[in-house]
């Protein structure tokens, strides 16, 4: 029987990722840009999550390096660029977009990682899996409020950089399942964590260097609120809750962000969310845990 501890420390997690958009929302009023926002949320995530490995002082917390198995730390750090670019793009489409409209497009990174499987993997989806991915689309187009704000008020380039989002996504969690897999999680997220920091500050150094607020202590103030829910908590509560409740069910579970992310926006920020919007995003539920059951039931069995 599954533990009830676990199953709330993966939706504490998935809560906790969707708290921020709406709270970069917030941080893009006082005058931060994506690229400070980002950084300073890695770069904080970083030191902290080292910190934690230095702490524990677990005897498999260095596995990668003790054993000089270089490839896989050099694969983690390539996975976490993935994830700092989602980070940095995700947060860039907040400033274009409605915050409960990004969280939408965000999503598609569940289908999109069916197809990343099938292209690179040979993994070829089921039917139950293409009628899904369908539903999503459906719901998205419900959800993101296309139908009727489309043309007057929602920004393409807002929306591309959502969709870039999703599909960095995919790829960091298609990536972060197979690599790194002899490494304590503990170190993997921190691995990670550098490598999307790494990242964000490459494709950013020009804007970074040239900014006025990198060492703002108001800055800080929301680097370190945006770390400590989006970078340090749930890779630590999705380190051990995952891993005894199954990835099926934990996939169920984690689509709370969806929700949780659109009530932000509309009692923290007044968004308005329509009530076609809200078909949407039950839809999108729907299809998500529609999504999971094979792997429900594999987990469950096992």
């Amino acid at each position: 029987m599954i533990k009830i501890k676990y199953i709330i420390m993966v939706f504490a997690g998935a809560c906790s990722y969707g708290f921020l958009s709406t709270f970069v929302k917030l941080a893009y009023k006082e005058g931060y840009s994506p690229s400070e926002i980002s950084f300073s949320q890695a770069f904080i995530g970083m030191i902290a999550l080292w910190l934690l490995v230095l702490i524990s002082g677990k005897k498999n917390g260095n596995v990668a390096i003790r054993t000089g198995n270089w490839s896989s730390f050099l694969a983690l750090l390539l996975t976490g660029i993935t994830i700092g670019l989602t980070t940095f793009t995700y947060y860039v489409s907040v400033k274009y977009i409605p915050a409960s409209v990004a969280i939408v497009f965000l999503m598609q990174f569940v289908w999109i990682g069916v197809f990343l499987e099938w292209l690179v993997f040979k993994k070829k989806p089921t039917p139950m899996q293409l009628m899904t991915v369908l539903l999503i689309i459906t719901g998205t187009v419900l959800a993101s409020g296309m139908l009727t704000e489309f043309k007057t008020n929602l920004s393409l380039k807002g929306i591309l950089y959502a969709l870039l989002s999703s599909l960095l996504y995919a790829i960091y969690i298609v990536g972060n399942s197979r690599v790194g897999k002899s490494v304590a999680a503990l170190q993997k997220s921190a691995i990670i964590v550098t490598g999307s920091a790494a990242g964000i500050f490459f494709f950013n150094v020009q804007a970074l260097a040239g900014s006025a607020h990198i060492l703002d202590p108001d800055l800080g103030k929301w680097a370190l609120f945006l770390a400590l829910f989006g970078t340090i908590i749930p890779p630590v509560l999705f380190a051990k809750g995952i891993s005894q409740i199954g990835a099926g069910i934990s996939a169920i579970i984690m689509a709370v962000e969806l929700p949780v992310a659109i009530v932000c926006s509309y009692v923290i920020l007044k968004e308005q969310v329509s009530f076609l919007q809200w078909t949407g995003v039950l839809l999108m539920l729907l299809s998500i845990v529609l999504l999971n059951i094979p792997a429900t039931e594999k987990d469950k069995g096992t």
